[in-house]
């Protein structure tokens, strides 16, 4: 599934009803018969409702969905909060089959009078405004979204909650901060904005008749479906050799758990064969929680990994950067290794600090590389603030893989993977509870597992975010909560995952 822009669900629109001859009338109907059946799966028809309509299309679907409702035998109301020439083309159309068929149209009296009508009512249903909106609103919507907002009353949005914008880039803005939005067709942008997301409140998609060729979107939904699809089977004549070798380096001498959360989950998420090169303080701590792994001692400075050369050529994949530390000699070896592995390289945690000194560098890397940053290092990684890349996330992490040549992992909410051509993929699992330290030591363990398994690099990094996320969905489902959850939790949670799959 697609998230779209305004302007790309415009095009999909006109894509419709211009090249494939849909009327648009009837999308508005598909689209307020879809979105009135889900209300009426979530409410009994004693339930007093109040649908709020504005102009334009957002407005059109709200006439089509009291009518459908009050055909039902639902109590409906219909208030419109614009004057009647403003509604016009297939919004028209559908308000007078809405009075046509017995529906009557309350209007606009000022707020005083709003807030005394909502009294009466269980559930509001917003079709007041739709993705086109910019700027501050204007009264009587400014008025209308402040008083639905103070109300403990079920607020259900329609394609986007009224005011919310549809893009990102946008920092200030009053929405209808609704309890449950019904997407139209594909999801905005907004939708899976950490500043924006919250108005949406549950999300419900439903399909409306536009066919799959009219978006245009370079940034799509991965989820279940999408990795139970692209998951490659265990053969059953495999060997250890079949499923990667993989070199884990990382450790210091005050931070062994990051590198130790790494190996484990990279052996978890099914690497045949796991090396760990580390300083000798390490190795007793990672042998006593992972016996399964090999290690390769490094040489030290002042308990921090010093420069130096390695070989790598023996394995077909590595992760660097977890618990390294940030001293000039492991940025150097660092550096050393990056001009001269020629397999995939996952740089996570301390090592995108190096990266950032050498950054000329990965652009010329013949083999993949792979960058794991949550908002703080997208911020150091870029000149950007934290505050900048939470507002626009897409536009940061296709500009930085498409600049760099490299794969992007923006940690966040909702986990953005963006590709060297700048196409860009959503994950869709996880939770609050992973919002805590060593958790993304374990998810570079896990795409390292996953990069070295019989799919795609986009897929594996896709998967990995999936399954990571999916691990600690399960946890909090069925033993854990989101406070006490652990990293160590999360990687003990992908037996059940996998099975899923199985």
């Amino acid at each position: 599934m697609h998230i779209v822009t305004a302007k790309e669900m415009y095009e999909a629109d006109r894509y419709a009803i211009e090249k494939i001859g849909i009327d648009g009338r009837m999308l508005m109907e598909n689209a307020g018969r879809e979105a009135a059946s889900k209300i009426q799966s979530r409410i009994t028809e004693e339930t007093a409702v109040l649908v709020l309509v504005g102009a334009g299309n957002n407005g059109g679907d709200g006439f089509v969905i009291a009518r459908t409702m009050a055909n039902n035998g639902y109590r409906v109301t219909l208030l419109q909060l614009v004057p009647d020439h403003k509604i016009k083309g297939d919004a028209a159309f559908h308000k007078q089959l809405f009075v046509k068929s017995g529906g009557d149209i309350c209007y606009w009296q000022g707020v005083d009078s709003f807030k005394a009508l909502l009294k009466d009512f269980g559930v509001v249903i917003d079709a007041m405004l739709g993705i086109g909106v910019s700027g501050p609103l204007r009264s009587p919507f400014d008025e209308a979204v402040e008083a639905v907002n103070e109300m403990e009353i079920l607020t259900i949005a329609v394609d986007i909650p009224s005011g919310v914008p549809a893009d990102e880039g946008v920092a200030e803005f009053d929405g209808i901060q609704a309890d449950r939005t019904i997407v139209i067709e594909q999801p905005k942008v907004s939708a899976y904005l950490q500043h924006t997301a919250p108005y949406y409140g549950e999300l419900e998609i439903v399909r409306i008749g536009i066919p799959h060729q009219a978006f245009r979107s370079s940034i799509q939904l991965w989820g279940e479906k999408e990795a139970g699809k692209s998951l490659p089977d265990r053969d059953r004549f495999s060997h250890k050799g079949s499923h990667g070798k993989g070199l884990v380096i990382g450790g210091a001498r005050e931070m062994p758990g990051s590198i130790s959360l790494t190996t484990r989950a990279a052996l978890k998420a099914g690497s045949g064969l796991i090396t760990t090169a580390t300083v000798q303080e390490v190795i007793p701590v990672l042998s006593s929680t992972c016996l399964e792994a090999t290690y390769l001692l490094l040489q030290e400075k002042q308990g921090r990994i010093d420069d130096q050369q390695i070989d790598v050529s023996a394995f077909d994949a590595l992760a660097i950067g977890m618990g390294m530390g940030r001293e000039p000699h492991t940025s150097n070896f660092t550096k050393n290794l990056l001009l001269k592995a020629d397999i995939p390289v996952l740089i996570d945690a301390d090592g995108l600090h190096h990266a950032k000194e050498n950054i000329s560098l990965l652009k010329n890397r013949k083999k993949p590389t792979v960058l794991t940053p949550h908002p703080g290092e997208m911020a150091m990684l870029t000149g950007y603030s934290v505050k900048e890349i939470l507002q626009k996330p897409f536009s940061v992490s296709r500009e930085f893989a498409v600049e760099h040549q490299v794969y992007l992992v923006l940690k966040g909410s909702n986990t953005i993977v963006a590709d060297p051509e700048g196409n860009q993929w959503v994950n869709t699992s996880g939770n609050a509870g992973l919002a805590k330290g060593g958790t993304g030591d374990v998810l570079s363990g896990i795409l390292l597992a996953m990069i070295m398994q019989k799919q795609t690099i986009q897929e594996a990094l896709s998967n990995g975010c999936f399954i990571h996320g999916k691990s600690a969905d399960d946890a909090v489902r069925d033993s854990h909560s989101q406070q006490d959850l652990l990293a160590s939790d999360v990687i003990d949670g992908l037996a059940s995952v996998f099975r899923t799959f199985s």
